[in-house]
């Protein structure tokens, strides 16, 4: 017993994840755990120390299967963790439920086999996770008939495998939607869109596309972060970023043949480019066809829609001109994991903050524009508005009032009946 009285859930946790999930910069990876670790205290008068909080952050409130895992990501796992390497085109969706120890000294394994074993209705692979010593042989045999995988914990922090799961196939739900999309080039955990103009964006495939080299004609004629421009172009879907170099997409070679079309050369494209330095005018009302450009490659962002469609729904609701706390709280009650990604900042800080351990949100402190994540707040709306979509540019958070900053859709539709 005395090998597990030192590992509550909070550092089993703790450990999994680290083992699970080593390098949040790791392309095409993401994780979050659940809010209920996100508090000070795990039990009354059990602290959570704060270097396990800040292993375990960011923090949601996410639900898989009947329940909310203690940790979902995603992740192209090693193969001593899992049965297959790869599961298609896609890392696999990974749910954990871990297990500590209680006021008893218990640690209940098996009740967390079964709950696993729930998750995989929407995961790919499931995993339990407790302390070694815990886990007992028929535990492990339940796992092995339920496909759940079995990890042990040390008081050390070392994990190992004792029974590794088969990837399985599975709808993806909403919530689960929301980690994928994270984990993706164009989530915006861990990143920035960096610049609020979408020119700057729709330049980068036609640099890319220029005889000379890419960095330097956009740094010479466009602007000079070009590294934020080719971040901005990915999220857009524009370029693929791959450690072998940078590619265009079929949406990045639309945007060069439209240049084309337009121009007849990339270099005479970019000349064009050029001229709208420091112009403070709306996009689409300074180059009205490269507004619509932006139009269609903003709306291809999978944000842009469920933003478009959920602010109609508020205007058909009399919510004409609804605030950037408004829009929370209405979003949230419709796709809570996705508004809390794509609102909320990924810090500790901001998201024990904003949600209660039941993922439920403190109203209160949607009203500080520091809790927000400026890839939405501020570059997001700002290129949304330049496409024609919302009626006002966005804000840097340390200058944003929620309670005043509208989103209000530029040409909502007559109420649907």
């Amino acid at each position: 017993m005395s090998s597990t009285a030192s590992l509550s859930e909070p550092r089993v946790l703790a450990h999994t994840k680290r083992r699970l999930f080593p390098d949040a910069d790791e392309p095409n990876t993401y994780s979050v755990v659940d809010t209920q670790f996100a508090m000070d205290e795990w039990r009354s008068g059990e602290s959570i120390p704060p270097d396990v909080h800040e292993r375990l952050a960011p923090f949601n409130h996410v639900r898989v299967g009947s329940g909310y895992p203690d940790l979902v990501g995603v992740r192209l796992l090693e193969s001593e963790l899992l049965a297959v390497e790869r599961f298609g085109d896609q890392p696999p969706l990974i749910a954990v439920e871990a297990k500590g120890r209680t006021r008893s000294g218990a640690v209940d394994v098996e009740r967390g086999v079964v709950q696993a074993y729930d998750r995989l209705h929407e995961a790919n692979a499931a995993y339990l996770a407790a302390p070694v010593r815990a886990i007992s042989p028929s535990a492990r045999t339940l796992a092995r008939e339920l496909n759940v995988g079995v990890l042990g914990v040390e008081t050390d922090g070392a994990v190992e495998a004792l029974e590794v799961p088969r990837v399985v196939g599975n709808r993806t739900a909403d919530d689960a939607t929301a980690i994928r999309f994270q984990a993706t080039a164009q989530g915006v955990a861990n990143r920035s869109f960096g610049l609020n103009h979408p020119k700057n964006y729709l330049a980068y495939p036609l640099a890319l596309s220029h005889d000379g080299d890419a960095e330097t004609v956009l740094a010479d004629r466009v602007v000079r972060a070009t590294d934020d421009a080719r971040r901005g172009a990915a999220f857009l879907g524009l370029v693929d970023d791959r450690p072998d170099g940078v590619r265009l997409t079929a949406l990045g070679e639309e945007v060069v043949r439209f240049a084309l079309d337009r121009y007849g050369s990339v270099d005479a494209a970019l000349g064009a480019v050029e001229e709208w330095k420091r112009s403070r005018r709306r996009f689409c009302d300074l180059a009205p066809e490269w507004g619509l450009l932006t139009r269609r490659v903003v709306w291809a962002y999978p944000a842009t829609r469920l933003l478009v469609e959920e602010l109609q729904t508020m205007h058909d609701d009399g919510i004409a001109e609804p605030t950037l706390v408004d829009l929370v709280e209405w979003l949230h009650v419709q796709h809570p994991t996705f508004t809390v990604e794509l609102f909320v900042r990924g810090t500790d800080d901001a998201r024990s903050r904003v949600l209660d351990a039941d993922g439920d949100l403190r109203r209160a402190t949607l009203e500080d524009g520091n809790v927000y994540h400026a890839p939405t707040v501020f570059q997001l709306k700002a290129m949304l508005y330049h496409a024609g979509v919302l009626t006002e540019r966005g804000a840097e958070p340390h200058r944003l009032d929620p309670t005043t900053d509208v989103w209000r859709l530029r040409n909502p539709l007559d109420a649907r009946r």
